[in-house]
């Protein structure tokens, strides 16, 4: 198939678009290439891909190592003129929209950045796909969503109604967006609640890399909420086999409008989260109590059975595992 990718150098994108050229579909990835974290990060998740030079804003490059079988483009979601030209002249059968301003606590700072690419963007992608015949969209949502609930596992059944971030708040938007699109105009939309999402190539501005930072280079940790918060820390491999899973399988018998949560639905304290990391790099963290953060949640974990049942979601990848790859990958990125 050919795919559009965007967000195609974050964290995931660069991870999917790995993993569909490694399939054998046709991949043009998306993205803007915005300062929210290191720039650099990014571009060299880029050149693990084959695009070691950025082009011109809204011009399509082949990749080095994949030639036409990986395109990449630098572009705004919230182009209304470029993206719908893109899809007219791509014609895309599936698209993957994972371009998003992330982060819970920096939507505290910037939240107009949040509605103009979280809202506005995901519009013009909801837009394009509708008019140029894409038969399929899944989408990136968050378990950042289900805010204040209490009740866990969290299920996709659950009452979302009440989101602690406006980052939450976009992303319950593009689910309610997604489903009007499938009601109206009969658009296939999968949308998937990640939860915590780590391993090689991570965001800075995430736990695993500040901790990790922190600990090899003798700096204290931030542990929020006296350390009384727990993750269902999913690594990155397992939420590519899921979405990929969703973007090649067309179930019979499914709606036209679907969300699953996608976790390794295993909370970890968030204390033997720091330990496995010390383990991993072996150095013990100095750690520096803190309250509660603004937008913050104390728990999250996945209820991910239906999932399972209808995508044969199957997350393999324990804690330990997935800690020392990250760590080893870290030591080697960045020379520690």
């Amino acid at each position: 198939m050919k795919i559009l990718v965007t967000g195609a150098a974050g964290f995931i994108g660069y991870h999917l678009c790995e993993k569909l050229v490694s399939l054998g579909h046709t991949v043009v990835g998306l993205d803007n290439i915005n300062d929210y974290y290191d720039v650099n990060l990014k571009l060299n998740r880029l050149k693990q891909l084959g695009i070691s030079t950025l082009p011109e804003n809204n011009v399509v490059i082949n990749s080095s190592l994949h030639n036409e079988q990986f395109r990449f483009v630098k572009m705004d979601l919230e182009d209304r003129h470029n993206v719908p030209a893109l899809f007219e002249t791509e014609k895309f059968d599936v698209v993957t929209n994972l371009a998003a301003q992330a982060g819970v606590r920096y939507s505290l700072e910037k939240p107009f950045t949040y509605v103009e690419s979280n809202i506005i963007g995901f519009l013009n992608i909801l837009e394009a796909c509708r008019n140029y015949n894409v038969k399929k969209l899944v989408y990136a949502s968050s378990s950042s969503i289900y805010g204040l609930n209490e009740k866990v596992p969290f299920s996709t059944n659950d009452n979302v109604d009440h989101p602690a971030s406006l980052y939450a708040a976009t992303k319950k938007s593009n689910e309610l967006m997604a489903h009007t699109y499938s009601h109206l105009f009969g658009i296939k939309t999968i949308g998937l609640r990640f939860f915590t999402v780590y391993g090689p190539w991570g965001r800075p501005d995430m736990a695993m890399y500040l901790f990790t930072d922190a600990i090899l280079n003798n700096k204290a940790i931030k542990v929020f909420n006296e350390g009384r918060l727990s993750r269902d820390f999913t690594y990155v491999d397992d939420i590519v086999a899921g979405v990929v899973s969703t973007l090649i399988n067309d179930i019979k018998g499914t709606p036209l409008y679907e969300l699953y949560n996608i976790g390794n639905s295993k909370p970890v304290q968030l204390e033997d989260f720091i330990s496995q990391i010390e383990k991993s790099t072996g150095k013990p963290a100095t750690k520096e109590y803190l309250p509660m953060q603004p937008g913050d949640v104390e728990k999250t974990w996945a209820d991910v059975d239906d999932f399972k049942a209808k995508y044969n979601y199957q997350p393999s990848v324990n804690i330990d595992e997935g800690v020392a790859n990250y760590v080893a990958w870290y030591r080697n990125y960045y020379g520690v």
